[in-house]
């Protein structure tokens, strides 16, 4: 490994420590795509999983005091639901298909929040309370995109931000949710191969930066009034449709030419 390497993954492991950290999916999504530069984009993910985890373990540490119990409850059946179809459709359903429709609907989702706020003035809408039915539906979305490719964020956002949860609350809450998704994505990993004593090892080694990573963004959250932490959030999901979107496209185009 070359130095082109180690400067690429410490970029790729800083941005999804600050993203778990609690300052949005974009950051995340980002991790992948960085990786890929110099390895191949499922080595990419299965390097990052680990990592994942071990940035989950700080996060959960750090958010340990908030949460919000009935929206946890609420949105693992779902996870565990999109978990077993990502598992069982692994090298069968492309994965720019799937990052291409997720991307439509946070697009879609944060126009109608930005069209609301900026221009018809309706920003004061009373929080949603959690239903099975919705949960059940993004939370499935949710599981299957990260176990496709750690871009589960975006319906998670979808479902979650509606519910106007505090700052630290919803930090909290989705901090056990991705903690679980990925404590849980591990064995079906290992079953696929993608789990490899190489891959491990790059993983040990990138994993101090993640911790430090993690602890920033959480840092930088806490100190986020509401007021700012909202349009922040829908911001980044913004960012994450349009990333999404077009890494679904891209492959589509170039069938086309």
């Amino acid at each position: 490994m070359d130095a082109t390497f180690y400067i690429v993954a410490v970029l790729a492991v800083i941005l999804v420590g600050f993203g778990k950290g609690g300052m949005g999916d974009v950051l995340g999504l980002l991790g992948v795509p960085i990786l890929s530069f110099v390895m191949p984009s499922v080595q990419a993910a299965a390097i990052l999983l680990p990592i994942l985890v071990v940035m989950d373990i700080i996060a959960l540490w750090t958010w340990r005091a908030h949460w919000n119990r009935q929206t946890l409850m609420f949105v693992l059946p779902g996870a565990l639901i999109g978990i077993a179809i990502g598992w069982t459709t692994f090298y069968v359903v492309p994965d720019y298909v799937m990052r291409l429709l997720i991307g439509i609907v946070a697009l879609s989702f944060t126009g109608r929040y930005f069209y609301n706020r900026y221009l018809a003035g309706n920003v004061d809408r009373p929080p949603r309370r959690n239903e099975p039915v919705r949960a059940t539906i993004w939370s499935t979305l949710s599981g299957y995109g990260s176990f496709i490719a750690h871009a589960g964020g975006a319906p998670y956002q979808v479902y979650a931000l509606p519910l106007k949860l505090s700052p630290k609350e919803y930090t909290g809450t989705a901090v056990r949710f991705f903690a679980i998704i990925n404590a849980l994505k591990l064995p079906p990993y290992y079953m696929l191969g993608l789990l490899s004593v190489g891959n491990l090892q790059t993983s040990a080694m990138l994993a101090p930066v993640a911790l430090l990573a993690t602890l920033a963004g959480a840092a930088v959250v806490k100190r986020m009034r509401i007021e700012v932490f909202y349009p922040w959030m829908y911001g980044m999901l913004l960012l994450a449709g349009l990333k999404l979107a077009w890494d679904g496209l891209r492959p589509l185009v170039a069938m086309t030419l």
